[in-house]
């Protein structure tokens, strides 16, 4: 009882907290940037940190003992790059709100997941820049943070920060990148980052060889134009002293031309893929085994020699046997896979990033599901 009531008292103190913060800054306008405006931003975090610290001491049992297994690697980019285990991690659409959809499938598979990814789109809203509070919440858990970030271009205020008007804001994005128009958002991240101080994995532009997908695709840049990008990028990191970066390349396997947008191998630490099996769900779907939508395409990624991540991972139920469909895919994986050292789940209930409709990709209901994955991971 007491315990609720303080968690009551702390939440509501929290809230209030936040509204005055929302009223000051109302109040002072573009007055409260700079140094008052970075006081109320670590008033914020302070506020956050301790209601994580708060909220995750409650955890029972602690997930961050049960993955001390995992902290040498977490902890080591030298080990984090040559794991000898397969690594599970997943993303969630509700993790914004809460974390407990992923506590729930990690008790219904037996088993905790190390990376928890994020994704994060470019641009001046706050939920754009670096997720710092759910960075510190996700290691505190005992995994590691995975970020999409994502180089859409169209939410810079371009009269705030002084860049010239364009019509296609897109159209040649990147060139415009590493001629220096978005360096204070990048120099922010990198210190972001940097004062994180844990290894944080940034899947950045990925499918960047999808030219119907993402505004930096072949339809707006050239593939020179997307490894300058990349480079510029990973350049201004590194010159900041970030060393905390897994930096993960991530092409569509479908469209192939992966060499013609590979920055070099000391920009690119991992490289990642998409496995997602659509089924009948669309006209242009079908259901495909994971053995198509991966392992045709494995020996072409495995050619980097580097360590391979599939970062969504997932089945839809239309068409097939989803159970099934697991299991076939994880069978004996690190036999068949040696270079594959990661699985990210996709455990999303409500996808409308495809189609008008929404998808449903989570697991925490499909049990069936849940006991191929078991079932799989025991011939490991």
């Amino acid at each position: 009882m007491k315990k609720t009531v303080y968690r009551f008292a702390f939440t509501t103190g929290a809230v209030i907290v936040g509204i005055l913060i929302i009223m000051i800054f109302t109040f002072l306008g573009k007055k409260s940037t700079g140094p008052i405006e970075d006081m109320f931003t670590e008033m914020g975090s302070a506020v956050t940190d301790l209601e994580n610290s708060l909220l995750l001491s409650n955890r029972q049992p602690v997930r961050s003992k049960a993955l001390g297994w995992f902290n040498s690697y977490r902890d080591s980019k030298k080990l984090i790059d040559n794991p000898d285990t397969v690594l599970f991690g997943i993303y969630d659409n509700h993790y914004k709100k809460s974390f407990d959809h992923i506590l729930s499938l990690e008790k219904s598979f037996q088993f905790e997941l190390p990376f928890i990814q994020l994704y994060s789109a470019w641009g001046d809203k706050p939920e754009e820049h670096f997720p710092i509070k759910y960075a510190k919440a996700i290691y505190s858990l005992g995994s590691t943070p995975f970020i999409t970030w994502e180089p859409w271009l169209n939410d810079f205020n371009r009269e705030e920060h002084d860049l010239p008007p364009k019509e296609d804001i897109n159209k040649n994005g990147l060139k415009d990148v590493v001629n220096g128009d978005y360096d204070y958002y990048i120099y922010q991240w990198a210190s972001d980052v940097k004062d994180f101080g844990k290894l944080v994995f940034i899947r950045l532009g990925h499918e960047m060889n999808d030219p119907y997908r993402y505004p930096w695709g072949p339809q707006n840049n050239k593939p020179q134009d997307f490894i300058n990008f990349w480079r510029y990028v990973v350049n201004k990191f590194k010159a900041q002293g970030v060393t905390n970066v897994v930096w993960v390349w991530s092409p569509h396997p479908a469209y192939l031309l992966y060499s013609e947008y590979y920055p070099g191998d000391k920009y690119v630490d991992w490289v990642g893929v998409g496995a997602l099996n659509y089924g009948t769900v669309a006209l242009w779907s079908k259901w495909w085994k994971f053995s198509e939508i991966f392992g045709d395409y494995y020996d072409w990624l495995a050619s980097f020699n580097k360590p391979i991540i599939i970062t969504e991972f997932g089945s839809l139920a239309v068409g097939g046997e989803r159970d099934k469909w697991y299991e076939e895919a994880l069978t004996n994986l690190p036999e068949k896979y040696p270079a594959l050292k990661a699985v990210i789940f996709y455990n999303n209930d409500n996808d409308n990033t495809t189609l008008s409709k929404s998808l449903v990709w989570s697991l925490n209901s499909d049990t069936l599901s849940i006991q191929a994955v078991k079932r799989a991971v025991t011939t490991w």
